[in-house]
């Protein structure tokens, strides 16, 4: 880095507190005691992020009567619900192209159950009085070399072909530009109406909120560390107590599942953030980016970012680090290098930022698997489903999981679980050190192909032809 960006970066970064923006909150509800003793239920939910409080809120309008127990390890929304971009996409395949490649005889059924899936978030947002800052303000996919344009024009051109481009568009610079303001920008995909923006966080606190009205049971600091049968239902061992229950769903994500074999399907992938302070009218006007739409480049290694309800800019991606060993660690959650790089990229996109200073740099672990998007499965003849590997992009996508998992538990075949995406699992990655090996050896080939016009080397066109990747 040269020093003139070096002290550009240095003097941003110098304040910035070292927590999740969204988390750093005076009115974060106080957690729930912790489980003591034995509990009997008919659904223990394992986990209090997205995923297992969208299981628990549906469980209970499904089934009102049913007896529903929530227990997580910490406190609900503390990992990666807590501290993500907060953009909640309505794909549920890690975007349109990712889908068309693995499940291209089903892409209109799934390009129409994300929709519906946003639509029932947005619809549960109103109907429950969720203050999470809800903006469907849609997405802008950013090219930022001439490469990246022609792929955005060729994935364009082939949804077209499919009769799947309602609600987008293709655009150029001068109109990616009238939208928001970088000399970066050279043209764009948006999607005008497939993502909305939410506050992570206060999403979280709110379907914890509701979970308790309609009667789920939450526990908090109360993490789950054995599951074994009992009699017709299973038993969940915690430090304090047990939970009896006749149906199990996991919703553990990143964290080591309780169904062993589920493990090696998913490697957790560090991603950090920077958040800016709030900007001035005047600042706003020089970036014009009047209609709030979220932001994310087309590169392989990825920027997003988005407003705040307070006009900060969110500044996310682009490092995604695997520890070797694929332990979950709070060491990794801070990485001051990516940090620099991070503050470094955002000021080559926004110039005209010059001085404005971040106040929060974060980062933490989420899930990922070889395919990019969720997988499902049943374990303990019926009595257990999990869902795992959504790659980023849970936020939408973990209510459609929720569903499925509540299907397998009843042993229904609905729309989701007929899906040949919800029948089918991802390749399982290798131990170590091949993991490692084999997850450096891509993420290098990526970024050689970010360099070099986006031109796939011979690794990468075979990870293509096995439909294996590496992604955040």
């Amino acid at each position: 880095m040269a020093g003139s960006a070096m002290n550009r970066w240095t003097a941003a970064l110098a304040e910035a507190k070292p927590v999740p923006y969204w988390l750093d909150d005076p009115a974060r509800p106080a957690p729930e005691p912790a489980l003591v003793g034995d509990e009997r239920c008919d659904l223990l939910v394992v986990g209090g992020g997205y995923s297992g409080l969208w299981t628990a809120l549906l469980a209970k309008e499904r089934d009102p009567a049913r007896d529903v127990v929530l227990v997580e390890g910490r406190e609900i929304g503390w990992a990666a619900s807590g501290r993500n971009g907060g953009f909640c996409a309505a794909s549920l395949t890690h975007g349109t192209p990712n889908g068309l490649a693995r499940w291209p005889q089903e892409i209109a059924a799934l390009e129409e159950l994300g929709r519906r899936n946003l639509d029932g978030i947005e619809a549960a947002v109103e109907r429950y009085a969720i203050d999470c800052e809800f903006e469907r303000t849609g997405e802008i996919d950013v090219a930022t070399q001439p490469h990246q344009l022609a792929e955005l024009h060729e994935t364009y051109e082939e949804l077209t072909a499919r009769g799947l481009t309602g609600g987008t568009e293709m655009l150029d610079a001068d109109e990616v530009r009238a939208q928001v303001d970088s000399p970066t920008f050279l043209g764009g995909f948006h999607d005008r109406d497939g993502v909305a923006l939410v506050h992570p966080a206060k999403l979280a606190w709110g379907l914890k909120r509701v979970c308790r009205e309609l009667g789920v049971r939450i526990h908090e600091n109360t993490p789950a560390l054995q599951l074994a049968p009992a009699g017709a239902g299973m038993a969940v061992r915690t430090p304090y107590g047990r939970v009896f229950a006749r149906h199990v769903a996991l919703g553990t994500n990143v964290f080591p599942s309780l169904v062993r074999r589920v493990r090696a399907y998913t490697v957790p992938v560090y991603d950090y953030a920077l958040m800016t302070e709030p900007l001035s009218a005047e600042q706003m006007a020089a970036i014009g980016w009047r209609n709030r739409q979220g932001l994310g480049d087309a590169a392989n290694q990825f920027h997003y970012f988005r407003l705040s309800a307070d006009n900060r800019i969110l500044w996310g991606g682009y490092d995604a680090i695997y520890p070797f060993g694929g332990k979950v660690r709070a060491e990794y959650d801070h990485r001051p290098e990516t940090y620099a790089r991070l503050a470094d990229h955002f000021f080559t996109c926004f110039p005209q930022l010059e001085g404005v200073r971040f106040t929060h740099a974060w980062g933490g672990a989420i899930d990922t698997c070889s395919r990019f998007s969720a997988f499902f499965g049943t374990a303990h003849g019926g009595r257990v489903a999990y869902a795992a590997g959504y790659t980023g992009l849970g936020v939408g996508a973990t209510r459609f999981g929720a569903d499925v998992m509540l299907d397998l538990l009843a042993g229904e075949r609905t729309e989701r679980t007929a899906l040949e995406m919800v029948r089918s699992k991802p390749l399982p990655f290798p131990p170590e050190p091949f993991a490692w090996a084999g997850i450096t050896l891509t993420k290098r080939a990526l970024a050689r192909a970010d360099a070099q016009g986006g031109r796939r080397s011979g690794w990468l066109r075979a990870m293509d032809r096995l439909g294996l990747g590496f992604d955040s």
